[in-house]
């Protein structure tokens, strides 16, 4: 079929053989279908979307685009987990050294931050020496040496979801569910997993603004996953308000640092237990979820966790000693307090609104090619419940030199993030549902 019958058929709402669909994407990987009528064929989806056998077959596609590595003659059972993003999300750098601490072997093909979301590249690039760009080689070496491995994405994989997703962005096509779920799973199983861990965010500053449609996206990835062999557990998690204090990079590693040694927001503790717990299921590595937690609470307390953080920072050049002296992170040229102009009590945060006011000062980018600045954040002090006098500090601001907006403006958007009031209030249950397809222990191979 040539393109234009492809979109047309789509665009009637007639499921897609999966030849077709190969077809399109090998055209388009290939430079033969131009952006405007794959643009079209995305619009298509996004209204009509597409059944489980459709989003297999795009979700190969795409796989196959380009490498899919082989890690079958490393041992064990080869565990991810991918976030669909949120606001102070730094799970990834504790998450990661903490399955490996407890056995599980952990490929972790991450990316950038864009908007109001952070990025796990960006926040390892913030610990001095760290690289991300490895060769598969040095990929392969670090987690059959290491336990685990975090590195970017190379061009030799899935590259036709990096030009999907670059055309989505543009196009008013990003929310579409067989699209997100293609463009995941197509990225993480061209790692070389066995499992996946997914952490689908829910609330004001996720992608999903709502549980049912992360319900829908979960239930979806979960299904896929099983068709295309592979074990798929998401957890849906609260994003009502920033996860832990930390928004910006290295304030972000700092914080997960923190964690690592025992310390960290509650919230962020309970997040990270509880995914890093669903991984060791997932490789075997538990007898059970409470086994599991128990396991990876032990890698906490005994900071074999932390230890194994400072073996995948020096694997990767990476200064270890960065882990032990956090001063050694970037930081911003000064702080700057958000006092409350109201008492009262922490009704709501527009944790979105909260993440652009860090892109503001500079801790993220609004287009792929701007920089970053890695020591600049914001520190959340209240959160959502906690009582505030007048004069008391919302958010600590750390800025630098030269960011898109003044101190004094950013200060102003996040006052504008707030709401207080006289009522006692509590933010949403941080795990709210499990998701996961019935599959068998034996049909994982270790």
């Amino acid at each position: 079929m040539r393109p234009y019958e492809i979109i047309h058929a789509k665009r009637d709402g007639q499921d897609l053989a999966p030849e077709v669909i190969r077809e399109l994407v090998e055209g388009y990987t290939r430079g033969e279908v131009p952006d405007y009528q794959m643009a079209a064929f995305c619009m298509a989806v996004f209204f009509r979307g597409m059944s489980d056998a459709e989003t297999e077959a795009l979700t190969r596609a795409m796989l196959h685009s380009g490498d899919v590595l082989d890690l079958s003659d490393i041992p064990g059972v080869k565990v991810d987990k991918h976030s669909t993003g949120g606001v102070g999300d730094k799970v990834t750098l504790a998450l990661a050294p903490l399955a490996a601490a407890c056995g599980v072997v952990v490929p972790m093909i991450s990316g950038r931050g864009l908007g109001h979301t952070g990025g796990t590249l960006d926040k390892l690039e913030a610990i001095p020496g760290f690289r991300v760009s490895l060769s598969v080689e040095e990929y392969r070496r670090t987690v059959a040496q290491v336990g685990a491995c975090l590195m970017g994405q190379t061009a030799r994989l899935a590259p036709a979801d990096k030009m999907l997703y670059a055309l989505r962005d543009v196009t008013a096509t990003v929310e579409s569910i067989p699209l997100i779920s293609a463009s995941i799973l197509s990225k993480k199983l061209a790692e070389g997993i066995d499992a996946l861990v997914l952490d689908v965010k829910v609330g004001n500053g996720a992608f999903m603004k709502n549980p049912e449609e992360a319900r829908r996206l979960a239930a979806t990835l979960c299904a896929i996953g099983r068709r295309m062999g592979k074990r798929v557990t998401a957890l849906l998690t609260a994003m009502d308000q920033p996860l832990g204090r930390a928004i910006g990079n290295a304030l972000e590693v700092e914080e997960a640092v923190e964690l690592l040694r025992g310390g960290g927001p509650d919230d962020l503790r309970q997040v990270t237990v509880e995914l890093t717990a669903e991984m060791l299921l997932l490789a075997g590595r538990a007898t059970g979820i409470a086994d599991a937690r128990q396991k990876v609470v032990q890698a906490i307390d005994d900071r074999s966790g932390l230890a194994k953080l400072r073996e995948i920072v020096a694997a990767q050049g990476g200064d270890p000693a960065a882990i032990d002296d956090v001063s050694r992170l970037p930081h911003g040229a000064g702080t700057r307090e958000v006092p409350a102009r109201t008492a009262g009590v922490v009704q709501a945060i527009d944790a979105e609104a909260l993440g652009l006011a860090a892109m503001a000062l500079g801790a993220g980018r609004s287009r792929i090619e701007d920089r970053i600045d890695p020591g600049v954040g914001i520190l959340v002090q209240k959160k959502i419940g906690d009582r505030v006098a007048v004069g008391e500090p919302l958010c600590v601001l750390h800025h630098g030199a030269a960011g898109a907006e003044s101190p004094e403006d950013v200060a102003a958007r996040v006052l504008r993030a707030y709401r207080i009031g006289p009522e006692p209030v509590s933010a949403m249950p941080l795990v709210l549902e499990r998701v996961a397809e019935p599959i068998a222990p034996a049909e994982v191979v270790a």
